[in-house]
C-alpha cells in the first residue's frame, strides 16, 4: 500500500466467548487501514508480534499501511487459563476463541479487509475454524510454521506419547520461568530433566528452545536478540498439558482433526479439515523457516497435497532459509528476512480488492 492513514493509539478490547472466557484484542496501527488479525502460537502471548526491542511485525504492518489486532486466545501465558482455567483443546479455539474475535473487529471495521496471521498451534486452530466455515469472508490468511499437514519427527512424537503417558492427569501444565519450579518442589527433578538438554547456561532458555522436553528446536538460538534472550521468561508462561492429546491425534493423521467427537457442541468443527479444505475462500500463504524442527516440512507438504486434491485454490508456499520456527517472527532479522513476504501477500489482496 502506497498511503497510511493517521495512526491510531493502541487500544485494548475485551471479548467474551460463546462458552465464557475473556480473551483481550489489542488494537494498534492506521485508522481506517485493512485490518490484520495476529494470532499467537502455545504458551506465548501476542507479545510475539510487538517486541519492543526489535523492529517487530507490528511495526512493519504499520508502516506499510495496516492496521494489527492482536489477539490473546485462551491459550496466551497473559491469560490466567493455561495455569487455572478449565482444560482445553484446539476444538476450543477454533469454535469459540477465532470466531469471536473475528466477529468483534468486524463490529469495528465494517466491511474493510480483514486478514489473518497465524502461528504454529493457533494456525493449526485456524485451519479448523476456516473449513468450519466460521470465518467467512478473510482476504487472505497467513499460516507460519503448520497448517492442515502437521507433521513432526520421530523422536518427538515418541516424546509426545510418552510424556502425555506418563504425566497424564497428574501434572496440568508446565513453568517455562525455571525460577518459579524452585529448589524444594516435587517437580524440581522433572523440570530439571526437561531443561537439560542444550549449550545455553539459562535453564529457561534450554526449556523453550527444546520445546518443553519435546526435543524439538523452537528457534534458532543465534537468532535472538540479546534482549529477546533474555526476557524468555517474560514472553513464555505455563503450557497446558492438556492440548498434548489433541495434537499427538492430528499428527498421527497428518491432518488437522476434531477431537471432539461425541460432544454436540462441536459438530460445527469437521471431523477432517483436510477434507473440507474446499470450504476455505481467501488465498493462503503458508511460511516456513527451512530449519524448523518443530513441524519439519508440514507447510511445504500442505502446499504439494493442496495442489493435488484442491487446485481450485490459491494456495502458496515460501520457505525461509536459515529460519527455524519461532524466530520467523520474533529474530532480530525477521523484519528484513520474513515480514517482507507477509506484506507483499497483503499487499496483492488488498490492492485486488481495491
Amino acid at each position: 500500500m502506497t498511503e497510511s492513514p493517521v495512526t491510531t493509539e493502541p487500544e485494548t478490547i475485551t471479548v467474551r466467548t460463546a462458552d465464557g472466557l475473556d480473551l483481550r484484542l489489542r488494537r494498534v496501527g492506521p485508522d481506517g487501514a485493512p485490518a490484520v488479525l495476529l494470532v499467537h502460537g502455545h504458551g506465548v502471548s501476542s507479545e510475539m508480534f510487538a517486541l519492543t526491542e526489535i523492529r517487530n511485525l507490528v511495526d512493519v504492518l504499520a508502516d506499510a499501511g495496516y492496521q494489527s489486532w492482536l489477539l490473546d486466545w485462551r491459550g496466551s501465558s497473559r491469560l490466567p487459563y493455561n495455569v487455572s482455567g478449565p482444560p482445553y483443546t484446539l476444538d476450543d479455539v477454533a469454535l469459540y476463541d477465532l470466531p469471536a474475535a473475528v466477529a468483534r473487529i468486524r463490529d469495528h471495521i465494517g466491511d474493510r479487509p480483514l486478514f489473518a496471521v497465524a502461528h504454529c498451534v493457533g494456525a493449526l486452530a485456524l485451519a479448523q475454524s476456516l473449513t468450519a466455515g466460521l470465518l467467512p469472508g478473510l482476504a487472505g490468511v497467513v499460516a507460519q510454521g503448520v497448517f492442515l499437514t502437521p507433521k513432526v519427527s520421530a523422536s518427538t512424537r515418541v516424546r509426545v506419547l510418552v510424556g502425555s503417558e506418563l504425566l497424564g492427569s497428574r501434572v496440568g501444565h508446565l513453568e517455562s520461568d525455571f525460577r518459579k519450579v524452585g529448589l524444594w518442589s516435587r517437580r524440581t527433578l522433572l523440570y530439571a530433566a526437561l531443561s537439560r538438554k542444550g549449550d545455553c547456561p539459562d535453564p529457561t532458555c534450554r526449556m523453550v528452545h527444546h520445546g518443553w522436553g519435546m526435543g524439538a528446536e523452537l528457534f534458532a538460538h543465534d537468532h535472538l536478540d540479546p534482549r529477546t534472550h533474555d526476557r524468555l521468561a517474560e514472553l513464555f508462561g505455563a503450557i497446558p498439558l492438556s492440548v498434548l492429546p489433541h495434537l499427538r491425534q492430528m499428527e498421527l493423521a497428518h491432518a488437522v482433526v476434531r477431537w471432539n467427537l461425541s460432544d454436540d457442541r462441536y459438530r460445527a468443527l469437521p471431523e477432517n479439515a483436510l477434507d473440507h479444505a474446499d470450504r476455505i475462500d481467501c488465498p493462503v500463504l503458508l511460511l516456513a523457516g527451512s530449519r524448523n524442527a518443530a513441524w519439519l516440512d508440514s507447510n511445504r507438504l500442505c502446499h504439494e497435497v493442496l495442489a493435488v486434491r484442491n487446485p481450485g485454490l490459491d494456495v502458496r508456499y515460501t520457505e525461509i532459509p536459515s529460519y527455524g520456527h519461532l524466530d520467523t517472527f520474533i529474530g532480530r532479522g525477521a523484519a528484513l528476512d520474513v515480514f517482507g513476504h507477509i506484506v507483499d501477500f497483503l499487499d496483492e489482496r488488498s490492492a485486488g480488492q481495491a
